[in-house]
This record gives C-alpha cells, structure tokens and sequence, in this order.
C-alpha cells in the first residue's frame, strides 16, 4: 500500500459514508440466452437468480420503476464483493440501441480485478475472440482493458497492479485539496466557499 494516501483512506472508509457500495446494477437486453453465455462463460460471473417479474409491475400503479413491460425476464449475476449485476430483457423491437455517450446514458462499467484476473480476462476475451482495447495505462497504477459485451455496453476491467490482491480503489484516485482545486477552480459558479465544501474529505498535502 501507498503510505502518503493513508489520512484519505482513512476519512472515506471511517463508517460515515451513506453507502456501502453497489447492490446491484441493472441493465438492458433483448437477448438474455446471449447475455447470460457471455457473463457466465466470458466475464466469469456466476448466474445466481434468474425469474421473470410478477405480473402487475410493468404497468399500471404498481410499477415502480421497472421497464413498463409485464413478465419480463429478470435476471442477477455475481460480480464480487457481494454485489451484483442485473439484466431486465426488453422484447426485441420495442426500445432503440441506447447510446452509451447520452446525457443520462452510462458511458461504461468498470470492474476492479488482481493482476492475476487481469491476465486472465484478456485471454478469455482472446479465447472467445472479442476485440479489447488495451491494456491502457489510465492513471498512475492504474491499467484498464476495454471490450463490448452482447448489447453493446461498455465494460472495462481495472488493474491496480502494485497492490497485488488487496487493491485499493479509493487510495489509487485520491487527490490533495491542492490537486483537486486546479480542476474545481475551472467550474462555472464555483467559489471558494464551495470547492472548500467539496474537498473537506481529502487531505490537505502528502
């Protein structure tokens, strides 16, 4: 571990966070037979529910939130860290290729692996003959290596390769005040009041 980025290690894993981290993250596909195979056999996520949505819930009152279509299937995968990654299936025709770089869209998921599942990711994609890009080099110590899966989503898996099997997400990114400030500085409307505001969680210097 990188000792100069302890103090902001500490403050953002102190208990006081509203979160714990990700649950679940729901998708969209029109082909769940498709999508299934590729996370199961490619990305390596097991399939831990599969079930289809109880009628009265894609439309009408009692919807709350899910796609307004009724008994689609809906299905879960385990990505780790006990949390998972969800696919509704939308009938085929009925909603238009999303565009990943929309206001609104999701522009990508990356996922936090060790170098060893790092290794191995890209001669799985190699093995099922998907093109990648990288592995790139994004930030100190970080490589990334991006692919498409079957609907189109961007996915990336992230490697923090001196951290072996312990990577440390947060310490990796974290910036000083000082480091953060020459971005905030830039944002319309944002004075000194509120980048201060901002940044009152990172370390003052390393």
């Amino acid at each position: 571990m990188n000792e100069q980025i302890t103090p902001a290690r500490a403050a953002h894993h102190s208990g006081d966070l509203m979160c714990r981290g990700v649950h679940h993250l729901a998708l969209t596909t029109d082909d769940m037979k498709a999508t299934t195979e590729f996370y199961v056999k490619v990305l390596g996520m097991p399939l831990v529910h599969a079930m289809k949505v109880p009628p009265g819930l894609g439309t009408g009152p009692k919807n709350r939130g899910n796609p307004p279509y009724e008994e689609i299937r809906h299905y879960f995968f385990d990505m780790g860290n006990d949390s998972l990654m969800a696919f509704f299936e939308i009938p085929k025709g009925e909603e238009p290729q999303s565009n990943r770089n929309a206001i609104g869209g999701m522009q990508h998921c990356a996922f936090v692996v060790t170098p060893e599942r790092f290794r191995d990711i890209e001669e799985r994609l190699k093995t099922h003959g998907i093109d990648y890009n990288g592995p790139i080099l994004q930030l100190p110590g970080l490589l990334g290596i991006y692919f498409m899966d079957p609907n189109g989503i961007r996915l990336e898996f992230a490697c923090q390769n001196e951290d072996g099997d312990a990577p440390d997400v947060i310490g990796c990114v974290v910036q000083t005040k000082d480091e953060a400030r020459v971005e905030l500085d830039t944002l319309p409307g944002a004075d000194p009041a509120w980048i201060a505001e901002m940044t009152a969680n990172l370390p003052d210097g390393r």
